[in-house]
């Protein structure tokens, strides 16, 4: 497959390649450069990644894509086979513009340290969400501007770290991006304007969902140690990933909390493990309420089991009609219908030309403390799942002790903790 191919094929099989930007961003993306990015006498912005899997190498090829001035020059991973596979397609993709070397790749849990090390203006932070807040804590005292995958936190002690991170990030001057790509999608953008602009008249209510398939664990190699083992099969235990309604369904409620400008004021919810089986601890489906400010409620429901009726997308309701969104329509019925069909720019490279553009301009975005929010949003319904316990989001932003980080990080012995059972699982 030659090179244009096979970039065509990477760039239609991401998942949720639904389209979006600012004016900005659309003229940034029609001209394939954002010009001069970097504004310390070099029109190269060097960037390192941090955190190797498929995510955080797509990102990096998104990166790319966004400006010819980006250069890739340094990688860090906890495995050195993940580096090599994210290497090896970073210069089937971006071969023009990845000049990492052997000196430049890291390996280990002090990789991320090297990479900041390494002369980079930006870096990408791709590892599993339970490593986030240290990670970009580290990247901001470094004075690195930050693209950093969603969700950001797993618990809520690192929540409250991302977001006194950010502040640090806005006295320094540092561009902050989340992997919220629907925030630089041409629909939402359009849909929230109305929302916001009265087009379905006051919030009364709304319904969020990401109810779908789920995928299967790493297999564990004998001489594979449990440290590793749950690294590798990040996904499914909660201080790695924050369970999937974190992980995942941050993207719903990100967008509810953009359409109420608010985060919820209580959560109840109700979860568990109905089919899912094996030796990792998160559950398998949750249905939350998150109450809003006006007593506006919100239904958040999220699934991951095989053969199963599929539905992700949002929905909130007005007392002049209600609006919808999925990953590819955006729409109004009520008094104003409105449906949306212009332009769809890949929203991921959007994201990336957004940012590359502020950073230009000298006017660095800064969207960590609204992801640390709608990040807490799910942890919240998590933790309230979990325990059996309605919870205030003042109590746990402000009084809950959670942190769910190992005492070390080291490949070695790490039991896995006990399947939460409201009820019985305390709440800390």
């Amino acid at each position: 497959m030659g090179k244009k191919a096979a970039e065509k094929k990477h760039k239609i099989s991401r998942r949720d390649f639904m389209g979006g930007a600012a004016a900005i961003s659309l003229a940034a993306l029609a001209s394939g450069t954002t010009g001069r990015i970097f504004a310390a006498g070099s029109d190269r912005l060097r960037v390192g990644l941090i955190g190797c899997g498929e995510r955080g190498t797509d990102a990096t090829i998104q990166c790319a894509m966004a400006s010819e001035n980006v250069e890739i020059v340094a990688m860090g991973d906890l495995f050195q086979d993940r580096l090599d596979r994210s290497l090896a397609k970073l210069s089937r993709h971006r071969d023009d513009q990845t000049t990492v070397t052997e000196a430049g790749s890291f390996v280990g849990f002090d990789a991320y340290k090297k990479v900041l090390d390494s002369d980079v203006d930006l870096v990408i932070l791709a590892t599993p969400p339970g490593f986030r807040p240290e990670h970009f804590k580290a990247a901001i005292e470094a004075g690195k501007h930050v693209f950093m995958e969603k969700p950001v936190a797993v618990d809520p002690v690192g929540a409250r770290s991302i977001i006194a991170s950010s502040e640090l990030a806005e006295q320094k001057g540092l561009a902050v991006v989340a992997g919220t790509q629907r925030r630089h999608q041409a629909h939402y953008l359009e849909i929230m304007k109305r929302i916001h602009d009265g087009a379905i008249g006051d919030i009364l209510a709304g319904q969020c969902y990401w109810n779908g398939g789920s995928g299967g664990y790493t297999k564990r190699h004998p001489r594979l140690s449990s440290m590793a083992w749950q690294c590798r099969s990040w996904y499914f235990f909660t201080w790695l990933s924050g369970d999937h309604i974190v992980e995942q369904h941050v993207h719903n409620l990100d967008i509810i909390n953009w359409a109420l400008r608010s985060h919820p004021v209580k959560a109840m919810g109700i979860g568990g493990r109905e089919v899912r089986s094996g030796d990792g601890n998160i559950y398998d489906h949750f249905a939350v309420e998150y109450e809003y400010p006006n007593g506006v409620r919100v239904l958040g429901t999220c699934r991951q089991i095989e053969g199963c009726s599929v539905r992700i997308g949002e929905r909130v309701v007005g007392t002049k009609g209600w609006a919808y969104t999925d990953q590819s329509i955006g729409l109004i019925k009520g008094q104003n219908e409105f449906k949306y069909e212009g332009p769809s720019p890949d929203p991921y490279r959007v994201e990336h030309a957004d940012m590359l553009a502020s950073i230009r301009e000298g006017k660095p975005l800064n969207e960590g403390k609204r992801i640390a929010e709608s990040t807490l949003t799910a942890i919240m319904g998590r933790m309230s799942a979990y325990t059996g316990r309605e919870l205030s989001w003042n109590w746990v932003i402000n009084k809950s002790q959670l942190d769910l980080r190992p005492e070390k990080y080291e490949f070695g012995d790490l039991p896995v903790r006990p399947v939460a059972v409201p009820g019985k699982t305390k709440l800390i």
